[in-house]
């Protein structure tokens, strides 16, 4: 990750953080590191970014998900490009089926939802090119798309070169959260963050990478200081309180960080809220 990347996620942290309810705060505070498991990756990282923000979790090897005692409390992240074994599969597939939230990104989809789940989602031959595009959101009413954005923002959502668009196979069954339209003309296919439930758990699968190494800055408000977004966002403190080597950061980089973290803790939190009804 860049060091410009690296700081945008840094002040797109301190964002999220201002957001937080202080029921929310306390169940990141509670939360056991094993309650999010990342499988490590070789081309995405997410586990970097959460030890930037310092967000709880646990790394294992893709070798090991075989052997590896899931709870269906946890939410598992598989980083791209996800190659597990016969056994790894197994082992998420009843993961999920027993209640388990999983999230996968790009290359992921073929090795591991196609397999998993099949029938569901597919890749659709058309690799991309190292490029960025707009985003729309869907679903609207998904709790853990809420804070996204604001009203002014232009997001943008970067595609690693080779990302691989997802087809949907199952419409009825899978529910499109984010789209891009750019991306649909491009490549055929639209969908950039989509779910399904499995059983008593959860999938969701990404395009690209949650691991962010850069952004594009296509217009005048993109451009601008960071100071613009979290003015947007009612949290001009925030940047004027930041440390100084954030000062220079403009809007297209944080929006972007921005919307990748808030996206995952938002999922996070979403996954340990359901936990706590179970248990009522």
């Amino acid at each position: 990750m860049t060091a410009s990347m690296m700081n945008a996620y840094k002040a797109a942290s301190l964002l999220a953080e201002r957001d937080l309810s202080p029921e929310d705060r306390k169940i990141l505070e509670d939360m056991d590191a094993h309650d999010v498991v990342v499988v490590r990756g070789q081309y995405d990282r997410v586990e970097e970014v959460f030890d930037l923000v310092k967000l709880k979790h646990v790394v294992i090897h893709p070798a090991t998900v075989g052997e590896y005692t899931f709870r269906p409390e946890q939410l598992v992240i598989i980083n791209c490009p996800g190659n597990l074994d016969r056994a790894g599969i197994t082992a998420i597939r009843t993961f999920v089926e027993g209640g388990g939230s999983l999230i996968t990104t790009d290359w992921a989809l073929k090795n591991v939802v196609e397999v998993a789940f099949p029938g569901i989602l597919a890749y659709n031959g058309r690799p991309t090119a190292d490029e960025v595009v707009r985003i729309e959101i869907r679903a609207t009413d998904e709790p853990f798309l809420a804070g996204l954005f604001t009203e002014k923002s232009d997001p943008l959502w970067w595609l690693e070169g080779s990302s691989y668009p997802i087809r949907i196979l199952d419409a009825e069954r899978v529910r499109v959260l984010i789209t891009s339209k750019e991306l649909g003309e491009r490549y055929g296919e639209a969908p950039v963050a989509v779910s399904f439930d499995v059983g008593k758990g959860d999938v969701l699968h990404m395009i690209s990478h949650y691991y962010l190494q850069r952004s594009e800055t296509r217009t005048e408000r993109h451009q601008a200081k960071w100071s613009t977004l979290a003015t947007e966002m009612g949290a001009a403190d925030v940047a004027e309180e930041a440390p100084a080597e954030l000062a220079d950061l403009n809007v297209g980089d944080v929006e972007a960080a921005y919307s990748s973290y808030r996206f995952t803790q938002n999922l996070i939190l979403e996954k340990q809220k359901r936990n706590r009804e179970r248990k009522k």
